[in-house]
């Protein structure tokens, strides 16, 4: 057994198959991948990783299933899928992942063919465990996989509780340990048990305090894209393939990027945070409707027209369309007098706090600040935004406005 002192869990105790999965060099990388990618540029100690975090997860996941009483083998392969859930990550975790998705097709979790060779799989197969069953568990399929990526998951309980930590801001913090003592399986369904509906709320309101706070903050959405347009441009430009990209770490992308004469001043802006500014910042109401839908090609002809309009380089205009907002975790269940529920039909909060996500959508255009503002009229032009006055807007409608005031919208 080995004994790993955690800043947020305190002592971990790993055995069995993580104890030897640990020293992989698939599990070993992530000591390389920053949990949080290019938030550290607006929290400086958000430096924590994807391998403290995975970690975490293991160390939930064998948490709940004592409290499942799910043992033996079933255990050990959950174990696996938990340390292993995000070996699939690229460099920045999630900040790259449409850029490897649109040349692979494969999302982070889909790690089949990462589990089935080399040390893991040799790991894997010492401990009677078969690879592409563990890697079903990482993509949540089964009843099991439930645990590892759900509604109900324990990786959403020790990434909110760990990037809250680290950031120090206090939206995150939520009663992990009474909610992996609460689940139960009804039917095959992972849900909590009576009396629960308040700690399921629980995981609600983190996640939607941590959005606009950490996640969304402005400055982490510039970096984020700038960071995904030089990795864009680094495959298209060079002989990097997706696959190389997708498993590098985030000191081998900064060093490509920086090597890479077609990206080199991008990545010097992310390493000196001298990142470009916001040129629109608008409100979904002035946004017109198909925007919010357009792919990701539409987008790339929309920058181009902007920087005609605007007369600088393609380069120096991005233009960044957050999906449509969503409370996944509103289709959680719980038990209520004796009857499975979802949380999004028990939940008066549910409503507020999607009408909260909707008014704090924002769509961005960035660009160098010396060219910021040119751009900014630009974009308004040519996106037909229905802009009036200032074209970055900080006002959040509905901000003080009471949650009863919400109750009974859609």
């Amino acid at each position: 057994m080995k004994s790993i002192k955690d800043s947020v869990h305190d002592h971990i105790a790993v055995t069995g198959v993580a104890r030897d999965l640990i020293d992989t060099p698939a599990v070993q990388r992530l000591r390389h991948i920053r949990q949080l990618g290019t938030v550290t540029l607006v929290y400086p100690s958000a430096n924590h990783t994807r391998f403290e975090h995975s970690l975490g997860v293991y160390h939930l996941a064998n948490e709940a299933l004592g409290h499942l009483n799910v043992s033996g083998q079933q255990a050990e392969r959950v174990r696996a899928a938990a340390l292993l859930h995000d070996v699939g990550h690229a460099p920045f975790s999630h900040n790259i992942e449409d850029v490897v998705h649109r040349h692979t097709g494969k999302w982070h979790d889909d790690v089949h063919e990462l589990l089935e060779n080399g040390e893991v799989a040799r790991v894997l197969t010492e401990h009677g465990l078969n690879t592409d069953s563990v890697a079903d568990l990482v993509a949540g399929e089964g009843k099991l996989g439930q645990l590892v990526s759900g509604e109900l998951d324990v990786d959403r309980m020790d990434y909110l509780v760990r990037d809250a930590h680290h950031t120090g801001v206090p939206y995150g913090t939520i009663d992990h340990e009474r909610l992996v003592r609460e689940l139960r399986f009804v039917d095959g369904e992972l849900v909590l048990q009576e009396g629960n509906v308040q700690t399921a709320e629980s995981l609600l309101v983190a996640r939607a305090l941590m959005t606009p706070t950490v996640y969304g903050h402005h400055t982490a959405r510039i970096s984020k894209t700038m960071l995904r347009r030089a990795s864009e441009r680094l495959v298209e430009e060079t002989d990097t393939s997706a696959e190389e990209l997708r498993r590098m770490d985030d000191h081998d992308l900064i060093v490509s990027l920086r090597n890479c004469g077609e990206t080199q001043e991008m990545a010097q802006r992310l390493s000196y945070r001298d990142l470009y500014k916001r040129a629109v910042w608008a409100e979904m109401p002035d946004v017109p409707a198909d925007l919010l839908d357009r792919d990701h090609e539409a987008i790339r002809a929309d920058e181009r027209a902007i920087a005609d309009e605007a007369e600088v380089d393609p380069s120096e205009v991005i233009v960044d369309v957050p999906p449509r907002p969503e409370i996944k975790e509103s289709t959680s269940r719980v038990m209520v007098n004796g009857e499975v529920r979802s949380l999004g039909d028990q939940s008066t909060l549910v409503s507020a706090l999607r009408a909260v996500q909707h008014d704090q959508w924002r769509l961005g255009v960035y660009a160098p600040e010396a060219v910021s503002e040119r751009v900014g009229h630009a974009a308004s032009r040519v996106l037909g935004l229905d802009i009036d006055g200032a074209l970055v807007n900080e006002t959040r409608p509905g901000v003080h406005t009471t949650l009863d005031d919400f109750e009974g919208e859609p």
